[in-house]
């Protein structure tokens, strides 16, 4: 049976490196970082004193009501934010929302750490009397995914997907699986985040996630790939992609970005935070799209990588990389935006596979800013420090999460 050829129509973004995806992009072709200190609480007795944040977020500049901002985590704004610019970039009205054929899948790993933080802190100082009532809807994760389907009018369906770092990813599989299915014609993936509050950056620390090392020099932090990388930067953020079955986009004269090919997914069954060894199973995972999409190890072009600069990813992801392309893996371009962007955890995947799509339409390879001395092992092209130009015909976005969720984007250059 033929399956459903789905596209990508619209996209969105509020990042560490861009409040918008011409923005972003921009940034993502100069090498720019979006790291440096943390500014949304005191950070001076916290070991970790740096994020990749998104800067003066207003939410009145991106489509949200400022009265229901308010009763909005921040994760849900950015996602909110992100849906407006995706929807708008898309061409679709909003008789097309409305449809029951157009639905939503999103993704976050952490929820509205923010809202969690500060009612935790009012209730120790004033007890239940001062608990907001609107405290637990703001806060729980499906929030984001359900404003922006009452905000946008989205009725055919509105799903939530938490697998930690995959989150995003595998919100845009579902998604893409949602629309092949023909339950849908249209649907919004997205992923969002906002984890840079005092109890999420030091629980994180706690468990010798986040890199301590350069906190003076907050640009160089994230390094993936690198001998001396030591740890992810938190990032945050919000993104959304629109994915269309391609007849329902030609019949609207929608302009298309790419083709969103294959999806693939693995769990390691392994450990709570650690990947598995060795790389076999998310390996699986990449297998399994690269077969969704119809393509041969030698058809990828390039790889965006999960590429966290912590010890144990980036040396699993390369293992991973040559068990699943063979001797192909060398003849590829792998990079790492977290080195640019930070990880922005539930929002990463869907960033990246922005990326990954803009790249193909611009061939351009993006950089791993940073990378001065690959580790051992770390053997592959990881277009060190600055972008290059090149043809991309196949690129291929992972997200590999806490506690071995594995999720793998195939994204091909649009061909009748």
């Amino acid at each position: 049976m033929n399956k459903r050829r789905i596209v990508i129509t619209g996209v969105g973004a509020v990042s560490p490196i861009g409040k918008s995806v011409p923005d972003m992009w921009n940034s993502i072709r100069e090498g720019k970082s979006g790291i440096g200190p943390i500014t949304q609480f005191d950070a001076s007795n916290s070991p970790v004193k740096i994020a990749a944040e998104v800067k003066d977020f207003k939410p009145e500049e991106h489509g949200i009501d400022p009265k229901e901002a308010r009763r909005m985590a921040r994760f849900t704004q950015f996602l909110v934010g992100a849906a407006n610019e995706a929807v708008k970039d898309a061409g679709l009205t909003r008789e097309q929302l409305a449809e029951d054929t157009t639905g939503i899948v999103a993704g976050n790993g952490l929820a509205g750490m923010d809202i969690l933080d500060e009612t935790y802190n009012k209730y120790i100082e004033g007890g239940k009397r001062r608990v907001s009532p609107l405290a637990m809807p703001e806060l729980i994760p499906n929030e984001a995914c359900a404003n922006v389907s009452i905000a946008l009018g989205i009725t055919g369906s509105a799903h939530t997907i938490c697998t930690a770092c995959a989150s995003g990813t595998d919100a845009i599989g579902v998604a893409l699986d949602s629309i092949r299915s023909g339950r849908l014609d249209v649907c919004l993936a997205g992923g969002s985040e906002s984890g840079i509050t005092e109890y999420s950056i030091k629980s994180f620390a706690g468990m010798h996630a986040l890199t301590d090392k350069f906190n003076d020099a907050p640009e160089k932090a994230s390094r993936p790939f690198d001998k001396d990388r030591s740890g992810f930067v938190m990032g945050e953020g919000g993104a959304v992609m629109v994915l269309e079955e391609l007849e329902h986009a030609k019949a609207r004269g929608a302009k298309i970005y790419a083709e969103l090919a294959g999806y693939g997914a693995s769990a390691d069954a392994y450990h709570i935070t650690s990947p598995r060894p060795g790389g076999e199973t998310c390996a699986k995972a990449m297998i399994r799209a690269m077969k969704d999409a119809g393509i041969a190890p030698t058809d990828v072009d390039y790889y965006n990588a999960h590429g966290t600069s912590t010890h144990l990813n980036d040396l699993t992801e390369t293992e991973m990389l040559k068990i699943a392309l063979g001797e192909h893996a060398y003849k590829i371009k792998v990079s790492s935006t977290k080195s640019m962007t930070g990880h922005c955890v539930g929002a990463a995947g869907v960033i990246e596979a922005i990326i990954s799509t803009l790249a193909i339409r611009d061939s351009f390879y993006p950089a791993t800013i940073n990378l001065d001395n690959p580790d051992e092992g770390c053997d592959l092209d990881y277009v060190p420090h600055k972008g290059v130009e090149g043809n991309i015909d196949v690129a291929v976005s992972a997200s590999l999460g806490f506690g071995g969720h594995n999720g793998i984007v195939v994204i091909k250059k649009f061909r009748e």
